[in-house]
């Protein structure tokens, strides 16, 4: 019996790097000898991409809606081709046929992950490439990213963007939203779930006694007051909420010198209050390796800590090591133990 996950990969935004990157992690036999993949996306792009790389096509195609679609896929790898859509290659910016493809197939993925245990399409984990959130627009979608579709598929309502790099691992508090809108979406609530989620997270990977440091808010995480009242409204409210739950967490400390002492080895994961605050580390720390997880969910999701790179797209040029970090993860969080969600702390 074939004991090895079977991970679904959507394959992003077709004329930006996701097909690219896609193919190139795929390449790798030890990669696929670790676990089954079924990508969801287009077959002709995919066989575009490999000539232009130089891959030697190694999947298995299966047109989507077919019969044969809802069967067992036992190969390393099938393509659930979607061979009816078309792109104009020669563009490589956001489209209306981009959006409407990308987000179709990350919905199929999360369908395949969301089936019932015996469904043999069903999927242990999904990896998703990048998107162009403009191109969702453009298709009439107003999800602001793939985060906050997955939670409402899963119909989750406390979940948090999350990143693991080799040298940091960040959760944060809130995700998309304008910075000038960040003070009326900061709540108590809001951070304690990243606090509690970035804790389940370490456990997960293998640390017993997370050590959890919490960013404020404002510089100097406030200076006592004289810069903001959140570090003493809402932060440090959130962080005696985690404590009294047995979580070692600690702050608020200023932003601009927390993530120095976590590259240190003194703490094991960083909760940051707003979405640059805690990826600009990530990426400068560990853009070539970093992934991003979606926590709360009762799948299994990763994906590469880029976007869809429009300015090289179809040149052969991607680096492939972030989504190649994203496929390990998906199958290292796929075999690992769940740590039971339990109730939101409060």
């Amino acid at each position: 019996m074939d004991t090895r996950p079977t991970i679904a990969i959507s394959m992003g935004d077709p004329l930006g790097i996701g097909p690219e990157v896609t193919l190139k992690a795929l390449a790798d036999a030890s990669l696929r000898g670790l676990a089954r993949f079924v990508v969801h996306g287009h077959n002709a792009t995919l066989t575009r991409v490999a000539e232009r790389c130089g891959i030697v096509p190694t999947w298995f195609r299966v047109r989507a809606g077919s019969d044969r679609a809802l069967q067992p896929l036992d190969q390393d790898v099938v393509v659930i081709d979607h061979a009816e859509l078309e792109f104009d290659a020669s563009r490589r910016a956001s489209t209306r046929e981009g959006g409407f493809a990308s987000k179709l197939w990350v919905e199929d993925a999360v369908t395949d992950a969301l089936r019932p245990v015996g469904d043999p399409r069903r999927v242990d984990a999904i990896v998703t490439a990048p998107i162009s959130k403009e191109s969702w627009s453009m298709a009439g979608y107003q999800w602001p990213g793939h985060t906050e579709l997955l939670a409402h598929r899963c119909r989750t309502r406390h979940h948090c963007m999350g990143f693991v790099g080799e040298r940091l691992k960040v959760t944060l508090a809130t995700t998309h939203i304008p910075l000038m809108e960040l003070r009326d979406a900061l709540t108590i609530g809001r951070i304690v779930e990243p606090i509690d989620l970035g804790h389940r997270l370490c456990r997960t990977l293998g640390i017993d006694r997370p050590r959890i440091a919490v960013c404020g808010l404002n510089p100097h995480a406030g200076e006592g007051g004289l810069f903001g009242d959140e570090e003493r409204r809402l932060i440090q409210p959130a962080i005696d909420i985690a404590v009294q739950n047995g979580i070692d967490a600690r702050g608020p400390f200023p932003a601009d010198t927390v993530f120095i002492r976590a590259l240190k080895g003194e703490f094991d994961l960083v909760v940051a209050m707003y979405h640059d605050q805690g990826l600009i580390p990530v990426k400068l720390t560990g853009w070539e390796d970093a992934v991003n997880v979606t926590l709360g969910l009762p799948i299994v999701r990763t994906s590469p800590d880029h976007g869809t790179a429009f300015d090289i797209a179809g040149k052969g040029k991607a680096d492939h090591r972030s989504m190649r970090a994203a496929i390990d993860l998906a199958i290292r969080l796929a075999a690992a133990p769940r740590i039971p969600a339990g109730p939101p702390l409060q």
